[in-house]
């Protein structure tokens, strides 16, 4: 499975109204901890269900978005973050060293 870059706030109302699980991948290219995190997201991502769309989203690149993923989702702004959002809502929210595609598949299962 691949990411799906997340560089249009249109992106975000399609995940907002689509039915079913998405998540979002907030990384900073300027960040260590970001790029750690990354690393165990990337390796684990083939074992996403197929019903899960994972998007991902350069902060530096795009940080505007970042804050609109914030308001829309009611989150606070992390980097790095992974976000679950199921049926518009978001259902998990890790940051730094929480991140684990492992606990994000508990709650998919």
């Amino acid at each position: 499975m691949s990411w799906i870059k997340l560089e249009d706030s249109k992106q975000l109302q399609e995940i907002k109204l689509a039915a079913g699980y998405s998540l979002i991948f907030k990384h900073s290219t300027r960040c260590s901890i970001s790029m750690m995190a990354k690393k165990r997201v990337d390796m684990d991502l083939d074992d996403l269900p197929e019903n899960v769309t994972p998007y991902f989203l350069d902060l530096i690149a795009h940080r505007e978005i970042s804050g609109q993923i914030a308001e829309l989702f009611q989150v606070h702004h992390e980097s790095p973050q992974l976000l679950l959002i199921k049926d518009g809502d978001c259902v998990l929210d890790q940051s730094h060293g929480d991140i684990s595609i492992e606990e994000t598949l508990g709650l998919i299962n």
